[in-house]
């Protein structure tokens, strides 16, 4: 660790005007852009590109090769999985380029979430807490909370407990079930396409 209790590695940037809380470590040949802040006790792995401004909270980890863009805010917990993209602008033209923040369109990763290998989430969408994204979907719309999506484009599959094991309850957007994790015996209730953590 350095004086400042995070860790680059030297073959990284980190830009003026960054802020990076204790416990964070970032690896080989990243880059860290202006105005972003860091948490604490992320993890972000080789060849990550955390542009402008960007949010990330706590205990996030970023595996190799993922491009976190302006607009997009990561809260803590969230999982990038490898080679996964994020977008910012719906409508690009290299001819016609669309820069600064009043162009990107914010999209939001709630706390938990787990967005699986090569996986890409369309700018102005928002994804649940404790939402799984599977390995290559797309996803162009709002993911729910607990919700499992995969394909191209993406559709709801089932749900996922907190402790990351899928739940029994069934995707019918008119049933009301409840059902609790067959590992962590955690308890929940879903009433159409919305799911909770119930006592």
């Amino acid at each position: 660790m350095s004086e400042k209790n995070y860790f680059v590695h030297e073959s990284s940037y980190v830009d003026d005007n960054v802020e990076i809380d204790e416990g964070t470590k970032i690896w080989h040949f990243s880059h860290i852009q202006g105005g972003t802040r860091i948490g604490k006790k992320c993890s972000l792995g080789q060849n990550v590109n955390v542009a402008n401004n960007v949010t990330i909270g706590n205990n996030v980890k970023i595996q190799n090769n993922v491009s976190v863009y302006e607009g997009v805010e990561l809260e803590d917990y969230v999982f990038c999985g490898p080679s996964m993209v994020f977008t910012n602008i719906l409508n690009p033209r290299s001819e016609f380029p669309q820069r600064g923040a009043e162009y990107y369109i914010k999209t939001l990763v709630k706390k938990s979430a787990s967005l699986g290998a090569n996986s890409t989430i369309v700018c102005g969408t928002t994804i649940g807490k404790y939402a799984f994204v599977g390995a290559g979907a797309v996803v162009t719309k709002d993911v729910p909370d607990y919700g499992l999506v995969m394909g191209n484009p993406a559709r709801l599959k089932g749900w996922y407990c907190a402790c990351g094991t899928k739940l029994g309850l069934t995707v019918d957007p008119k049933s009301e079930e409840t059902g609790a994790c067959p590992k962590c015996q955690r308890k929940y209730m879903k009433k159409g396409l919305q799911v909770e953590e119930c006592s």
